[in-house]
């Protein structure tokens, strides 16, 4: 038995009620189980229970055993002082208020149907094909009805979007509520395109936008800067390439005018294993530099697009010249090196454009821009990658990157996690006759 399990069993009553006593002895009868929290303090609030015919209403706190009670400090705790049922599996222990009085106990053990806690065992301990990728339920999964699913995928996808939106409205107040120097972090960091997005944050944090917007003419001092700050420009003795040398030269000039060099990062910062030769940072430095180059107004051009063809126009991107030949500093490319992918271009709507605009829809509380943020998902085909492909094996269909998005949020925080009584599917199963 666990809390998780025990709060299911508590929610849904499925336990035996009929002639119903606390540990005292004493009647009861529970009229509201209470709100689920997901938040610090006791379990449910606002439940309604009878106790020897008088009403209480307050909260219900669950543990396994009521020592549990002591063990996370609960004594004391004014959050906790409106408790009015202590529901456990074993009572092993007295737990008294600070006043003295005994907290009324429920013990739910030997009161559980035996059908619901072997179905949840038997989802626990699966050992099927799927659950050595991570979905304990993969062998029943089709048994389940297809309302069921749909509903789990609205729920998941919003709740992904509600989490990436979090991240940027924390930026947002990091950034004294600027949302031009906002999105051009953000948009900056998934520049990383995952691997590198910590040093791709860390760069434009320290290079401001306005530094940039005062150079959009001029690309190469923005790359000058870029390169520069990030810590990629070779020293002048390491080559003589006519590029490189009037990279460092603007760079030295930049950095002093804008007292950039202190905080210049460190060449190994940038990851470039395991990438391939379009994907390393160099080349996605040169790119963002030729974005801010195309629009020094980021935030603006993100989220006033009205279809997901002008962030395609947007993000349309082609590195400078050197980088077409080169992928590294100094070494020639065998072949030309690629411009800004439709693959990489949909990536970047789907992981900063979209978040971008469902934080601004969240903090003007306008719900039509979380409209567009959908629709943009909805006209974007699906990502394919390992998670998709588990999904599409249970016969999910994975069509647009709304529906991607919705399974890996899905797999990441439901299936990996075994939070099964909290998915729509998990409890579905445990409940059913």
């Amino acid at each position: 038995m666990n809390e998780d399990l025990l709060s299911f069993i508590w929610q849904f009553q499925y336990f035996d009620a009929s002639d119903l006593r606390v540990e005292t002895g004493e009647s009861i009868q529970i009229t509201r189980t209470g709100n689920r929290n997901s938040n610090a303090g006791p379990d449910f609030s606002n439940a309604r229970i009878r106790i020897d015919g008088v009403d209480w209403i307050g909260s219900i706190e669950i543990h396994t055993k009521s020592s549990d009670w002591l063990a996370h400090d609960h004594t004391g705790d004014p959050a906790y002082e409106s408790v009015i049922l202590h529901v456990v599996w074993e009572n092993d222990i007295p737990i008294f208020r600070p006043d003295k009085t005994l907290l009324p106990v429920l013990s739910l053990k030997g009161l559980v149907k035996l059908s619901i806690l072997e179905r949840y065992a038997s989802l626990m301990s699966a050992q099927g094909v799927y659950d050595s990728v991570g979905i304990a339920c993969g062998e029943q999964f089709a048994s389940v009805n297809e309302l069921q699913k749909l509903s789990m995928l609205d729920k998941v996808l919003l709740e992904r979007l509600d989490q990436k939106a979090s991240k940027v409205i924390e930026l947002w107040h990091a950034n004294h509520q600027d949302w031009e120097e906002t999105a051009y972090q953000w948009l900056g960091q998934h520049f990383g395109f995952k691997l590198n997005d910590p040093a791709f944050l860390r760069l434009t944090q320290i290079v401001p936008l306005k530094i940039l917007q005062k150079h959009r003419n001029q690309l190469t001092q923005l790359e000058a800067v870029l390169f520069g700050s990030g810590g990629l420009l070779p020293e002048d003795s390491e080559t003589e390439e006519i590029y490189v040398q009037e990279l460092r030269r603007e760079y030295n000039f930049l950095a002093g005018k804008y007292q950039l060099r202190d905080l210049q990062m460190n060449t190994h910062e940038f990851k470039f294993l395991r990438l391939r030769p379009a994907g390393f940072p160099t080349i996605r430095l040169s790119q963002f530099a030729s974005l801010i180059q195309k629009t020094g107004a980021l935030f603006s051009a993100l989220t006033t697009a009205d279809s997901v063809k002008e962030l395609n126009t947007l993000f349309n991107l082609k590195q400078s010249d050197y980088w077409i030949h080169h992928f590294q500093f100094g070494k020639l490319s065998k072949t030309n090196v690629p411009v800004m992918g439709k693959d990489a271009i949909n990536l970047l709507i789907i992981n900063a454009a979209v978040p971008l605009l469902v934080a601004y829809s969240k903090q003007r509380q306008q719900p039509e821009l979380l409209e567009k943020a959908l629709s943009w998902l909805n006209q974007l085909p699906s990502e394919n990658n390992r998670i998709t492909r588990e999904w599409e094996t249970l016969e999910m269909k994975v069509k647009t990157a709304a529906d991607s998005q919705a399974l890996i949020e899905w797999y990441n925080h439901y299936c990996s996690a075994k939070k099964c009584l909290e998915c729509n599917v998990g409890a579905t199963l445990v409940r059913s006759s």
